[in-house]
């Protein structure tokens, strides 16, 4: 009875040793596109919520310090609101392009810019990595490049405000004084214009 017990027991663990290779088999044969996508979101997720060690691993060696060196301001000056992966082609079997759409302010500014990045990937042996990466359109500073000349009408240091600001216990402004009537030659009688001599 007990060779009963040991062949049943085997036989358990071979079922469940091969449920769980059949189970991991569609995880090992992702195409080339499925993996380089999920390269390409690991990194931007990391880069997301500043998790730049984690990030930098998906990165090829030679591309790796100015990777790092475009993101020097993120966290401190620039922050990180929202990514979205916007586009994606295969260019050959082994290098894909991928667009990427990053929601992104200034803490000083607190304005809402858009920029999107085009980042190049490569497969190595299995191993995707990003090989470089530009502004392809949007607003410039997410990278590390100079911010643009700030607007000729704005003060130095001044925000802007989309409605003026009004403070509470302030007197209401005057009315402005109003200038005396004319009349004509027709006895009518016209409002003065600012520009006409007083009487």
């Amino acid at each position: 009875m007990p060779t009963v017990s040991r062949m049943r027991a085997s036989l358990v663990v071979a079922l469940a040793v091969s449920s769980l290779v059949l189970l991991g088999c569609p995880v090992g044969h992702q195409s080339p596109p499925a993996r380089a996508q999920e390269a390409a979101t690991e990194l931007n997720l990391n880069t997301r919520f500043g998790r730049m060690e984690l990030a930098a691993e998906r990165v090829a060696p030679t591309a790796r310090d100015a990777f790092l060196a475009r993101r020097k301001a993120w966290g401190a000056n620039v922050r990180v609101a929202d990514y979205e992966l916007a586009g994606f082609q295969m260019k050959g079997e082994s290098d894909a392009e991928m667009l990427v759409k990053v929601a992104w302010y200034r803490i000083d500014q607190g304005d809402l810019r858009v920029t999107t990045l085009k980042q190049k990937w490569h497969d190595f042996k299995g191993d995707w990595r990003l090989v470089d990466e530009s502004r392809a359109d949007g607003d410039v500073g997410l990278m590390g490049e100079a911010a643009p000349p700030s607007d000729p009408g704005r003060a130095a240091g001044a925000k802007r405000a989309q409605f003026p600001t009004i403070r509470l216990g302030q007197q209401e402004p005057e009315a402005p004084e109003t200038l005396p009537a004319n009349d004509d030659a027709n006895g009518t009688v016209t409002p003065a214009s600012p520009g006409d001599p007083p009487r």
